[in-house]
């Protein structure tokens, strides 16, 4: 008798897995990949033609001035923008109306305007009336009574005179932008804040309150800590366009990334390879924070699955 032996099963392709891999590879950062390869061979065609070694070297300067105005700007921005968030949810009228007043109005001017009207217009003045408060504080007598026989007088000469003499010019411009900046970027951050507040379930807010809460403490408690993990992603993403919105201190004389290249164009009329080293280097610093906040989403996104 002979017995017939069947053939070995073989593994077909799974055309799913296939389409899977086409899905993925279809969506791969190859754009990125060829960013970095432009980049690369822009840096070494470039690396030792004049001018650009010395353009780098007076560009390079600047980085630090930038990254510094973007970061101290942008913490302000962020306190200022979550505490106008809080106000707007108030139930008093007055505070809401007020608050709302500030979001829509410094929303509706350009970035521009603002850095330049509060440099050269709101500080100014700002400083105008502090010095006719020291003015009137150079003058002014307080005389305490402690008994039928002890009184003494109380003077305000030292501040009165420092407020009185603080010049306008003393004033660095540096400040002036990161004022402009940090209130222009308040207003757009408190929506951002507003809108991670309003996508906790009012169900939360209920419990909180059956279980005998406040409504600070659900807040500070329940809401707000559940809020700023969504919120962090489009922070994020915002201060990399605070990053770019820095290149308009320059228009101050700050000597930001901006403000070297537009120096260093001006004096030797070599602005297509001056602006060609500044437009790379605010390129490099905004992919290099890209990339940081698409591994930042990916990680809060994993969490959220695990959860």
């Amino acid at each position: 008798m002979t017995v017939v032996q069947a053939a070995p099963a073989t593994s077909r392709p799974n055309p799913q897995k296939k389409n899977i891999l086409i899905r993925r590879l279809a969506r791969a950062p190859w754009w990125l990949l060829l960013m970095v390869l432009m980049v690369i061979l822009f840096v070494l065609s470039v690396n030792d033609r004049h001018p650009y070694p010395i353009i780098w070297g007076a560009v390079k300067q600047g980085i630090w001035t930038t990254i510094w105005v973007s970061i101290v700007a942008y913490v302000i921005a962020v306190i200022m923008g979550l505490f106008i968030a809080l106000l707007r949810r108030s139930n008093n009228v007055i505070i809401y109306q007020l608050s709302t007043f500030y979001v829509e109005g410094v929303r509706g001017i350009p970035t521009l305007v603002l850095v330049y009207y509060m440099a050269l217009a709101a500080i100014p003045q700002l400083i105008s009336l502090g010095n006719d408060l020291g003015e009137w504080l150079t003058w002014l007598r307080i005389t305490v009574t402690l008994s039928d026989s002890a009184s003494f007088e109380l003077t305000f000469q030292g501040i009165g005179s420092r407020l009185a003499t603080f010049d306008t010019r003393q004033f660095p411009n540096t400040y002036r932008a990161i004022i402009g900046l940090a209130i222009s970027y308040s207003a757009f951050l408190s929506e951002v804040f507003r809108a991670g507040i309003d996508s906790i379930g009012r169900g939360q807010r209920e419990a909180a309150s059956s279980l005998g809460m406040t409504r600070r403490q659900t807040m500070r408690l329940i809401v707000l800590p559940q809020a700023v993990r969504v919120v962090i992603p489009p922070l994020a993403n915002d201060f990399i366009a605070m990053l770019k919105e820095s290149s308009l201190v320059s228009i101050l004389g700050v000597q930001d990334i901006t403000r070297r290249g537009q120096t260093y164009a001006a004096s030797t009329f070599t602005f297509f390879q001056a602006y060609n080293v500044v437009a790379l280097t605010y390129l490099v610093l905004t992919l290099s924070l890209s990339m940081a906040v698409k591994l930042l989403e990916m990680y809060l996104h994993r969490g959220r699955e695990h959860a």
